[in-house]
């Protein structure tokens, strides 16, 4: 079986070469890219299966193209950085970005966190369908589960992250349950909460984004506070 590839997006040479040593010795087969530009050439040529990216990048930073990514695949994304402020760590994260590491970094902790990503995205992809429902009806809005597409009353069509997907479907099959974070986490990624971990709330800020141009619909997903969050929307299946 091929070795996951893995693309490198950093403007420093030494940090470039590093991060090439470093997964090389653990089997993977390793792409550089200096900016946005190699980037997207080098996506476009090879089958990535997670990117290592900084944010400060010449041209487009880190952040905008992550966006950009999203907005078209759900390939795994781990921000390394400098950059090691709150403000950035949960808009990486609110962009899609699956993990945030600052440098200097641990390269055993970077491996090991790369490997489990990778497997939980693998083990997502053999496991069994996150649902054997081919969409979700809810207060006028549409998810549909094979094109991982939720479509808002007025047919405009948001393509969801792998993270908010599955945190959808697990609010859809469970209508007025309380879902706590823990819950959440482990459906969205496979692995346990930690203190002071806000993948959840996040991924939720992100979802509750795509509800706003719908006022009706703002109160779909409710917070309960101390305790976590409950879908309050009418539900539907097909």
């Amino acid at each position: 079986m091929q070795s996951p590839h893995i693309l490198i997006v950093e403007d420093e040479l030494v940090t470039r070469n590093t991060l090439r040593s470093i997964f090389e010795a653990e089997g993977y087969i390793v792409h550089e890219a200096n900016d946005g530009d190699e980037m997207n050439r080098l996506l476009n040529q090879e089958p990535i299966s997670l990117i290592i990216m900084d944010i400060n990048l010449p041209g487009k930073n880190g952040l905008l193209l992550a966006r950009e990514v999203r907005e078209k695949d759900d390939i795994a994304l781990i921000f390394l950085t400098g950059r090691d402020n709150e403000v950035d760590k949960i808009l990486g994260l609110e962009i899609g970005a699956d993990d945030y590491i600052t440098k200097p970094f641990n390269p055993r902790e970077l491996t090991i966190r790369a490997r489990n990503l990778l497997g939980r995205i693998k083990g997502s992809s053999e496991e069994k369908p996150v649902s054997t429902i081919e969409r979700y009806k809810f207060n006028g809005w549409i998810l549909e589960v094979n094109s991982r597409s939720l479509i808002s009353p007025t047919e405009d069509q948001f393509k969801l992250p792998r993270s908010e997907f599955r945190a959808m479907v697990e609010f859809l099959e469970n209508p007025g349950k309380i879902l706590t974070r823990s819950e959440l986490l482990m459906k969205m990624t496979g692995r346990e909460l930690k203190p002071h971990d806000r993948t959840v709330d996040v991924t939720i800020r992100r979802i509750r984004k795509h509800f706003e141009s719908h006022p009706a619909s703002s109160e779909i997903i409710t917070t309960i506070h101390g305790e976590g969050y409950r879908f309050c929307g009418d539900t539907e299946s097909e």
